[in-house]
C-alpha cells in the first residue's frame, strides 16, 4: 500500500470537486448528499493512511522511511522537484491524527452546521480543501511541497474564519488571520532560498528532506542559524507565537468545528511539525534553539496569563491553544524533539474535545437562552451555569478533556507536559527559569481551565425561564465528544516515561527519524537518493539508527552524563502536580465556595485586571506602532504620490494634449472653402518670402 500514498490527499480533493462545482444542485436535490460526500472521502483517506500506518509498523525500525514520487513537478535549470510524499514515522504518526480528528471535526459538523441557511455545501469544501492543504504539509518529501501546503492551510483558515463573512467582525478576523500568516510566510521563502543557495555552493542544489538532512553539514552555523530564525519565524505565525500569535484569538470569531481543526491537531501544528522535521538542521544552531525554547517559554505563560480573566468560553480556550504551543516550541527548544510531538498528540485529543465541547455548551445556548441576542452572547460564561444536569454527556467528557489539559496524573496531558518540563530542566539546552516559567504556566492553565468548568458546568442555571428548553446536542455532536473524551484519557499511555516504569513507545516509534543529528552519516546515501531509490533512504534509516545512542540526547532521550538522579525527576513531577492542584483548588475556591471573591479582586486590582482582560493591550499596541503609521504611510503614497504626483503629471500631459488639439482642431474644420482660404494664404506666404528673399 505504500506506493498509493497519493490515495490520501486525492480523497479529499475529489470531494472539493464534487461538492464545489456541483454542490448547489446536490444541496437542492439532498442536503444530506453533501455531507456524506465530504465526510466519506476523510474516511476514506484515514482507512488507507491506517492500512500504510501499519504496514509501515511492522517493519524493522529502520526500514521505517519510504519515498513514492508522483509526479514531476518544477523541472528548472538546477531546481528539480516531484510531487513526492514521505512515509516515516513522523509523518505517518501526523497524518494519522489529523485526519482522523479531521474525520470527526467533519462528522460533528453535520450537527453544528445543519441550520445555516444556503452555505451547507460551501463549508464542506472549505473543510475538505483544508485537510487536503495539511496532508501535503505533512506527509511531503521536499520543503517545496510542504510550502505549498503550507499556503493552502493560509488560505483555507481564512475562508473558514471568515465563513460568516456578512458579519464584519468575521470578515477582519478571517483578514487578520490571512495578513499575519504572510509575515511568517515570507520568512520561510527567505529562509528556504538561503537553503538552496547555501547547499547550492556545494552542488547539492535541492530542497528534498533526506539530499538537505544528508548534506547540512556543508553549511556554516551562521548559515543554519539564519535558516533556522527565518523558519522560525514562518513558524511564530503559523503556531501563534510571540509576537505574530495575535490573529488566533480572533479566530474564534469562525464556526466552532473551525476553530477545533485550526486549534487542536491541524494548522497551528503546522510549525511544531517543520521544527521537529527539520531537527537535524536546528541541532547545528544552539543559538536558534535558544531562542525556539525562550520564545516558547514566555509565550505559554504570556497567554496563560490572559486565559485567566477571558469571559468567552471559546477565548480562553484559545488563549489557552496558544500557551499549550509553547509548551510544544519549548520543548523543541530544548532538543526534546520527541516531547514537543508527543504533546502535539495528546494535545490534539483534549483540544479538539474541548472545543467541539464549547460547541455543543453554545449550540444548546443559543437555541434555549431567552436573553441571548447575540452569538457573542451565547459564548459568554457569565451567561451560563448549572448545564451539567441539562447536558451530561458534553460536561462528562468536557471535564475529561479539563482533567487532561490540567496536567493530573493518569490522563494523556499529564505525560507529554511532564516529559517537556522534565527536559527543560535537565537537558544540556535546558536551564531551571525555563521549568519555572512551564511550571507556572502549567498552574495558571489548570486554574482558568476549571473556572471555564466550574463557570460552565455549576452553580445555578442563569437562563432564566428558558432553562427548561436547554437539551444535549444530537448524537452527531456527541459521539465525537464520546470518542475524542476516551483518547484525551487514554493517550498518554503511548509515551509511559521509564521513570514511571514505562518504555515511552512514542519515543521508540519516532526515533528512526528524530535526532538523526549528524548529517555526515548520511552523506553516503545521498546520490542513490538522487535518483529516486528508496533503498538509500532506508539507508539514511540504518545510518540514524546507529547514531542513535549518541544523538537521540539532542531529540529527548536520555542524557548521560547530564542526567540528574531519578529522585530529582520525582520531585520535579510532584512539584508540578502540585502546583497544578493548588490553580484547581484556588479555582473551586473562588467559583464555587466564595463566588465574591472574583468580583472583589477585579475590584481591588482594577488595573490589573483591566491589562489582563484586554490581552496586555498588544493589539492596540499593534495598532499604534506598526498599523496605523503604515495606514498612513500609505495614505500618503496614494494621495500623496500616486495622486498627486503620478496622476497628476499623466492628468497635466492629458489636459495640455488637450489644450493644443483644442486649438489646432480649428485647422481640420471639414470645410472646402476653408482649406481653400488656407492653400491660396500659404501660396501667397511663400511667394512673399520668397520675392522678399530675391530682394
Amino acid at each position: 500500500m505504500f506506493d498509493y500514498i497519493w490515495l490520501v490527499p486525492v480523497f479529499p480533493a475529489i470531494g472539493v470537486l464534487i461538492n464545489g462545482l456541483l454542490g448547489r444542485r446536490i444541496e437542492a436535490i439532498n442536503k444530506s448528499l453533501i455531507h456524506w460526500i465530504a465526510c466519506g472521502m476523510i474516511a476514506l483517506s484515514f482507512i488507507v493512511t491506517c492500512i500504510i500506518f501499519f504496514q509501515l509498523q511492522g517493519l524493522p525500525a529502520t526500514e521505517r522511511i519510504y519515498q513514492v514520487t508522483c509526479l514531476p513537478w518544477i523541472n528548472s535549470g538546477i531546481l528539480q522537484t516531484n510531487i513526492a510524499y514521505l512515509i516515516d514515522p513522523l509523518s505517518m504518526m501526523m497524518a494519522m491524527f489529523v485526519i482522523g480528528i479531521g474525520f470527526l471535526i467533519h462528522v460533528y459538523s453535520i450537527g453544528y452546521m445543519d441550520g445555516d441557511p444556503g452555505r451547507y455545501y460551501r463549508f464542506f469544501v472549505y473543510l475538505n480543501l483544508f485537510m487536503f492543504s495539511m496532508i501535503n504539509l505533512v506527509l511531503a518529501n521536499n520543503y517545496l511541497l510542504m510550502f505549498l501546503g503550507w499556503e493552502g492551510v493560509g488560505l483555507c483558515s481564512y475562508l473558514l474564519i471568515g465563513f460568516w463573512f456578512d458579519d464584519e467582525a468575521n470578515a477582519i478576523a478571517g483578514k487578520k488571520a490571512f495578513i499575519t500568516n504572510r509575515v511568517g510566510d515570507f520568512a520561510f521563502l527567505i529562509g528556504m532560498f538561503l537553503l538552496f543557495t547555501g547547499l547550492g555552493e556545494h552542488g547539492v542544489w535541492s530542497l528534498q528532506f533526506n539530499e538537505v538532512f544528508s548534506n547540512v553539514h556543508h553549511l556554516s552555523t551562521s548559515q543554519a542559524t539564519a535558516i533556522c530564525l527565518l523558519f522560525f519565524i514562518g513558524c511564530t505565525a503559523k503556531s501563534a507565537q510571540i509576537p505574530l500569535y495575535v490573529w488566533l484569538p480572533d479566530a474564534m470569531a469562525g464556526p466552532t468545528p473551525v476553530s477545533a481543526l485550526i486549534h487542536a491537531a491541524t494548522m497551528v501544528t503546522s510549525g511544531v511539525y517543520m521544527i521537529a522535521r527539520s531537527n537535524i538542521l536546528y541541532s547545528m544552531s544552539p543559538f536558534a534553539m535558544g531562542v525556539v525554547a525562550t520564545v516558547g517559554a514566555l509565550t505559554a505563560l504570556f497567554a496563560a496569563s490572559i486565559g485567566l480573566v477571558q469571559n468567552d468560553i471559546k477565548k480562553v480556550l484559545a488563549y489557552s491553544t496558544v500557551s499549550q504551543l509553547g509548551y510544544m516550541f519549548l520543548g523543541l527548544g530544548v532538543g526534546a524533539f520527541t516531547a514537543g510531538m508527543f504533546h502535539v498528540l495528546t494535545h490534539a485529543f483534549f483540544k479538539a474535545l474541548m472545543f467541539l465541547g464549547s460547541g455543543a455548551v453554545i449550540h444548546s445556548m443559543h437555541h434555549a437562552y431567552h436573553k441571548i441576542h447575540s452569538h457573542d452572547d451565547a459564548q459568554d460564561m457569565r451567561n451560563m451555569g448549572g448545564l451539567k444536569s441539562k447536558t451530561p454527556i458534553t460536561f462528562w467528557t468536557f471535564l475529561v478533556g479539563t482533567i487532561a489539559i490540567a496536567g493530573i496524573p493518569g490522563f494523556s496531558g499529564f505525560f507529554s507536559k511532564d516529559e517537556i518540563l522534565w527536559k527543560a530542566f535537565s537537558s544540556p539546552q535546558g536551564h531551571w527559569l525555563l521549568w519555572l516559567i512551564g511550571a507556572v504556566a502549567a498552574g495558571m492553565t489548570a486554574f482558568y481551565m476549571f473556572r471555564l468548568l466550574f463557570m460552565t458546568f455549576f452553580n445555578d442555571c442563569r437562563a432564566g425561564d428558558a432553562a427548561e428548553h436547554i437539551h444535549e446536542s444530537p448524537k452527531t455532536m456527541t459521539v465525537p465528544l464520546i470518542i475524542l473524551a476516551f483518547l484525551a484519557a487514554v493517550g498518554g499511555y503511548l509515551g509511559v516515561p521509564h521513570a514511571l516504569g514505562g518504555s515511552n513507545m512514542f519515543h521508540h516509534f519516532l526515533e528512526p527519524v528524530i535526532g538523526l543529528g549528524d548529517g555526515k552519516l548520511l552523506q553516503d546515501a545521498t546520490t542513490a537518493v538522487a535518483h529516486g531509490a528508496h533503498q538509500a533512504v532506508q539507508a539514511a534509516g540504518h545510518a540514524a539508527h546507529a547514531a542513535a545512542g549518541h544523538m537521540a540526547e539532542a531529540a529527548g532521550g536520555h542524557h548521560g552524563a547530564h542526567h540528574p538522579p531519578l529522585w530529582v525527576e520525582y520531585l520535579l513531577m510532584a512539584v508540578s502536580v502540585a502546583i497544578a492542584c493548588f490553580g484547581i483548588f484556588v479555582a473551586y475556591f473562588m467559583y464555587i465556595v466564595k463566588r465574591e471573591v472574583p468580583v472583589a479582586l477585579a475590584e481591588k486590582y482594577a488595573f490589573v485586571h483591566r491589562l489582563l482582560l484586554n490581552k496586555w493591550y498588544i493589539d492596540e499596541l499593534y495598532d499604534l506602532v506598526i498599523i496605523s503609521p503604515l495606514r498612513g504611510f500609505s495614505y500618503f503614497l496614494w494621495k500623496g504620490v500616486d495622486v498627486g504626483v503620478v496622476d497628476a503629471i499623466v492628468n497635466g500631459v492629458a489636459r495640455i494634449v488637450g489644450w493644443g488639439s483644442s486649438a489646432v482642431r480649428y485647422m481640420q474644420s471639414g470645410y472646402v472653402q476653408s482649406y481653400a482660404v488656407s492653400v491660396v494664404f500659404g501660396t501667397v506666404v511663400l511667394l512673399g518670402y520668397y520675392f522678399l528673399k530675391a530682394l
